[in-house]
């Protein structure tokens, strides 16, 4: 009996083919019109579960990229060696540092051309502050765009075992996860190093178009000098504490090999800078031809102390001399 009900529901969903029903009858397959209508309502509300489930697996991605980073943590600590204040072999130094800058070209060294008129930069202090440690690769990414962007920013770097930053970081977002930008002049605050780059892009951009593949490359060889340099610019020194009373200006472009070991070492002893990109086609390029009388970086000003120097090795040394808990 069932097989036979079945066809005749179908044909009841179309009255127009039937004969009228005989007086006192109702049709039986008008009670089926709703549920129909209701069926097809159910499919059309699907997409927001596909879109659900993309952010699943975005938090999924961010949650494993975190769990790597504290696993290599302690790792690359053990491997990299003790004290960062110590004399440094040069050779392994500087190959380590180069085939990292190898595997992020042409990332984070040249300013990106524009498609308006540049204007050039006042002398007034950036709005821009960033909350990152040198060798998280998405930290990275963020440092890559501003450098091809020709912006500066106020680093508050956040080494693990920070004792200052973290917690702002908590403060401010709720949460420990890197990087964190917030700008002064917009009052937007954000994470997420892709959300960021665009962010950047979309308010500072004036036209320019960063490198092709910035963005996408981080997943592939963004590790890569996280894993050359052993960890540097991931943990906190032991000795470091000093808090300066200004914050410490650094001239340099993400890429550059030598500028490298400098943020590592202000990573390491926690110390606020700012960060002032002059890659290649800086508008900036002549403010550090005023301070330093060459095109070189790193170049690092201390107005605390009037300390100048573009020698990495110098710097290096004065730093982990001047801010140590024991200075």
């Amino acid at each position: 009996m069932v097989p036979l009900a079945r066809p005749t529901h179908h044909l009841q969903l179309r009255p127009a083919s039937r004969p009228p029903p005989p007086p006192g009858r109702s049709p039986p397959a008008r009670a089926a019109r709703p549920r129909l209508l209701h069926r097809r309502s159910s499919i059309r509300a699907q997409p927001p579960r596909a879109e659900a489930g993309e952010t699943e697996t975005t938090s999924a991605a961010a949650a494993t990229s975190s769990s790597v980073l504290s696993f290599l943590c302690p790792l690359l600590k053990f491997f990299g060696g003790g004290d960062p204040s110590q004399e440094r072999n040069d050779i392994v130094e500087v190959t380590t540092s180069s085939l990292s800058s190898l595997a992020r070209l042409p990332w984070g060294s040249t300013v990106a051309a524009s498609s308006v008129e540049s204007v050039s930069p006042t002398e007034t202090a950036p709005t821009l502050q960033l909350y990152e440690f040198e060798a998280c690769p998405f930290c990275r990414r963020v440092r890559e765009a501003m450098t091809e962007l020709d912006l500066s920013a106020e680093v508050y770097p956040c080494p693990k075992g920070s004792l200052r930053h973290r917690d702002v970081v908590r403060k401010i977002g709720g949460k420990e996860q890197f990087p964190l930008l917030v700008d002064a002049s917009t009052g937007v605050t954000m994470y997420e190093s892709g959300d960021i780059v665009k962010y950047l892009i979309r308010q500072y951009g004036q036209g320019k178009s960063l490198s092709v593949g910035l963005l996408e490359s981080t997943i592939f060889t963004g590790w890569v000098p996280t894993l050359l340099r052993a960890g540097r610019g991931m943990t906190m020194w032991s000795k470091a504490g000093a808090v300066p009373a200004e914050k410490l200006e650094l001239f340099s472009f993400e890429n550059n090999t030598y500028a490298r070991f400098v943020r590592e070492a202000l990573c390491e002893l926690e110390l606020p800078y700012v960060l002032k990109n002059v890659g290649e086609g800086s508008l900036k390029m002549d403010s550090l031809l005023r301070v330093a009388g060459s095109k070189q970086v790193p170049y690092l000003v201390d107005p605390n102390t009037g300390f100048q120097s573009g020698d990495h090795k110098k710097v290096l040394s004065y730093l982990f001399q001047q801010y140590s808990v024991a200075s």
